[in-house]
């Protein structure tokens, strides 16, 4: 399932999105990457949703695929399609986020994603939500987009007690 869904993006962003031009969105790409890459360091002992592997046999290689390949074509889509008037960038986002939320939703029922420590799909589109504008926010204003971006990853640190710990110095 994650495989197919890798292969689905890289089709998308080559038949939809504005791959020739994908420079002017790479950073945004870099942007998405990185947050799932902390996401996956500051919770590897305290994941809050977890991929189940399909044949690629383990965890790692699952993310890698979101990481490099689904987050960044997702930027990519997002960012080259998106509209100018404000009904239609409203119906852009609705857009993202239920496709989002429909993918997790198949995954749920094919028990691709499991949940831990009382994060379910709720909480997934409600991360959407505050994701895709970020995104964009990230597109157009960098330096406030990562300001945001700490308060809000504090939240969900905090809101579901995910013990981060920090290094201590070995001797």
């Amino acid at each position: 399932m994650h495989v197919a869904l890798s292969i689905f993006v890289i089709f998308a962003v080559w038949r939809w999105g504005d791959w020739r031009n994908w420079q002017k969105y790479h950073t945004t790409m870099l942007y998405f990457a990185l947050g799932n890459l902390t996401y996956n360091f500051l919770t590897a002992s305290y994941f809050l949703w977890r991929f189940n592997s399909d044949f690629l046999s383990n965890h790692t290689l699952t993310e890698m695929l979101y990481t490099f390949i689904v987050f960044p074509g997702t930027a990519l889509l997002f960012l080259s399609n998106y509209p100018t008037t404000k009904k239609e960038q409203l119906k852009h986002y609705i857009r993202w986020v239920a496709i989002y939320v429909l993918v997790e939703l198949v995954f749920i029922f094919t028990n691709h994603i499991h949940y831990n420590y009382g994060w379910h799909l709720g909480w997934s589109a409600a991360f959407d939500v505050i994701m895709f504008p970020i995104l964009y926010l990230f597109y157009k204003k960098p330096i406030i987009a990562y300001l945001i971006s700490i308060p809000i990853a504090v939240f969900f640190l905090w809101w579901f007690k995910v013990p981060v710990h920090l290094p201590v110095e070995q001797r």
